[in-house]
């Protein structure tokens, strides 16, 4: 069984489409792929229930279909930081329960992909004696990790303290994507070489600002990770 967690070096980065194109390469050579969003901030009522627009691209890239409970544990209706959002809807992220959401999918994939919220550090959880972030929901998982780089001016900065933040815990950096969410950056070349030559892993893939693109599409320019 392959199990991957996606993070970003901050929020809207490209976390989902790489998520996505992770789960249609897999599919290439597993027949039961199943992404997963443990929290997903940010959702819209439908059919009885908050669904956020990331949580139906990961289902539509899987070949296994799983319950809501699973693949999405915390459905939370603010599209603000975690930890806020679950504070207003009354709830509280528990890392046990994602972590037996996960172990559940296991038992039934040949590969999950779990994206995670916002960047590395973004909190789920703060109280007096407590501080839980999306790092310590990598850490509870231990599984590999890959890093989704926004192409945008200071992608330097924030590649290199996600790669610190990731490598200090403890956890295996697989490979990055670079991903251009800014197509009027100078110098995009320049960054992606130095990056290239600072990142402590192969970048898996370069994908130019192209908003329509597919999953598919994006998984045939996609390496998978070793």
């Amino acid at each position: 069984m392959t199990a991957i967690f996606v993070t970003g070096t901050d929020t809207g980065v490209g976390k989902t489409r790489a998520s996505t194109a992770l789960l249609r390469a897999y599919a290439q050579h597993h027949p039961r792929c199943v992404g997963m969003k443990p929290v997903a901030a940010g959702c819209d009522w439908v059919n009885g229930q908050w669904l956020n627009e990331d949580v139906v691209a990961i289902r539509a890239a899987s070949s296994l279909k799983v319950p809501p409970v699973f693949d999405n544990p915390y459905a939370l209706p603010d599209p603000v930081s975690p930890h806020i959002a679950a504070r207003l809807a009354g709830e509280r992220i528990d890392l046990d329960h994602i972590e037996s959401s996960f172990h559940a999918l296991k038992q039934h994939a040949d590969v999950v992909v779990v994206e995670g919220a916002g960047g590395f550090l973004v909190p789920f959880h703060e109280g007096p004696d407590e501080w839980v972030t999306s790092a310590d929901l990598a850490i509870r998982l231990q599984i590999p990790v890959v890093m989704v780089v926004g192409v945008r001016l200071g992608c330097l900065n924030h590649a290199l303290l996600t790669q610190e933040a990731i490598l200090t815990r403890g956890l295996t950096l697989v490979g990055w994507v670079a991903n251009v969410v800014d197509p009027a950056m100078p110098e995009q070349a320049a960054n992606i070489a130095t990056l290239q030559s600072r990142l402590h892993a192969p970048m898996l893939a370069h994908w130019a600002w192209q908003p329509e693109v597919t999953p598919d599409e994006l998984a045939q320019s996609l390496t998978l990770p070793v």
